[in-house]
C-alpha cells in the first residue's frame, strides 16, 4: 500500500518535528537535535536497513533517471564519515551543497531545501549526529553515466536552479503559517518528492507539491495541494493533522510501505501546533491539478 497524498504531508510533518519552540514566525529554532534529525529524514536516507548496515553508515541506493546514487557515511567516524567536519563545514554542506574539499554535492542530497534552515537548527542536527556511534564503513560510489558523472558540472546546475539562503518569513502571513512553511519547505523537504521535475532534475515550482509520477525509485508521489479533484482539497486541517499524528487518511486507509518509518521515527511525536501549522500552510497553496498523481486515490 502506498501513502497516497500523505507521503509529502508526512514528510512535511516530519519537518515539523524539528521544532518544539516557536520564535519569530518561520525562523523558529529547536534545541532538540534528535527531533530535527528525525524530521529531516537523516536516518531513513543514510542507514541501509535492507543490507544490514550500521546507523548512518550510508549505502542506500537512490535510483533516478540519471543513474543510481548511494548515500554516504555521515557517522562521526573521522576517516569514513564526517567526524572531522567543523561547524562551518556542516553548514556549508547544508546551505550551499559544497563538501569540505570544495566539491559539489548532487541534489540527490536535498541541500536545495536544507538551505532554508537556520544555522542553529543545522548545528543542532550536527550535535546529535556527533553524539552517535562512529562506523568505519567506506561510502559506496555512485553509478552514473556520462555526463552525469562529471561532478564539476554541478556549478552550472546550481547557477541555473539553486538559490541558497535561509527561509525568510512572509510578514503578511501568520506566525503559524510561516512556521508551517518553514517545516514543509526546509527540514522535511517535502517538495523534493512531491513536486514534478524538469529535464535536468530541477523542481518545477509552477507545480509546487502537485505530485510526481516519476518519484524516487519510479514511485508515484501524490498531489498534496488543495485541488479538490486530484489533491487534498476535500481534507480539513484536522484531517491533515491526524494523518501526521496517526498515519490514517480521511477515508480510513492507513499509511504503509516507505512512509511507515517516516511516521514512526518522527511525525507521531510532532506537537499539535506544528501539525496545525503544516495543515494551514498546505491548505493555503494554489491548487494544482494532476490526475496522474491523485492524493485521494488509495493504491
Amino acid at each position: 500500500m502506498r501513502a497516497t497524498g500523505f507521503r509529502d504531508l508526512i514528510a512535511a510533518a516530519a519537518v515539523a518535528a524539528l521544532a518544539a519552540t516557536s520564535p519569530p514566525a518561520a525562523a523558529a529554532e529547536s534545541a532538540d537535535g534528535a527531533a530535527l534529525f528525525d524530521a529531516a529524514g537523516c536516518a531513513n536516507c543514510h542507514t541501509d536497513t535492507k543490507g544490514g548496515g550500521k546507523p548512518l553508515a550510508g549505502g542506500v541506493a537512490l535510483d533516478t533517471p540519471f543513474g543510481t546514487f548511494r548515500t554516504p557515511n555521515i557517522t562521526p567516524d573521522r576517516e569514513h564519515g564526517i567526524g572531522a567536519w567543523s561547524d562551518a563545514d556542516f553548514i556549508r554542506a547544508m546551505r550551499e551543497g559544497v563538501a569540505p574539499d570544495g566539491s559539489h554535492y548532487y541534489p540527490a542530497f536535498p541541500y536545495t531545501s536544507y538551505t532554508r534552515m537556520t544555522d542553529a537548527d543545522m548545528l543542532a542536527i550536527k550535535r546529535h549526529i556527533f553524539a552517535m556511534e562512529p562506523a568505519a564503513t567506506p561510502s559506496k560510489p555512485h553509478n552514473l553515466g556520462f555526463p552525469f558523472n562529471q561532478r564539476w558540472l554541478m556549478w552550472g546546475w546550481n547557477l541555473l536552479h539553486f538559490e541558497p539562503g535561509p527561509y525568510i518569513p512572509d510578514p503578511d502571513r501568520s506566525e503559524a503559517w510561516n512556521r508551517g512553511a518553514y517545516l514543509v519547505t526546509a527540514v522535511a523537504h517535502c517538495g523534493e518528492c512531491h513536486t514534478p521535475r524538469g529535464a535536468l532534475g530541477n523542481l518545477d515550482m509552477s507545480r509546487w507539491l502537485g505530485g510526481n509520477v516519476d518519484g524516487p525509485d519510479g514511485e508515484r508521489v501524490p498531489n498534496i495541494t488543495p485541488d479538490r479533484e486530484t489533491g487534498i482539497g476535500t481534507w480539513s486541517a484536522s484531517d491533515i493533522a491526524f494523518l501526521l499524528d496517526a498515519g490514517m487518511m480521511p477515508d480510513g486507509d492507513v499509511v504503509g510501505g516507505s512512509m511507515y518509518p517516516v511516521i514512526e521515527d518522527g511525525t507521531d511525536s510532532l506537537t499539535g501546533p506544528d501539525r496545525d501549522a503544516i495543515a494551514e500552510y498546505l491548505l493555503s497553496l494554489p491548487p494544482v491539478s494532476n490526475p496522474n498523481a491523485r492524493a485521494t486515490k488509495a493504491e
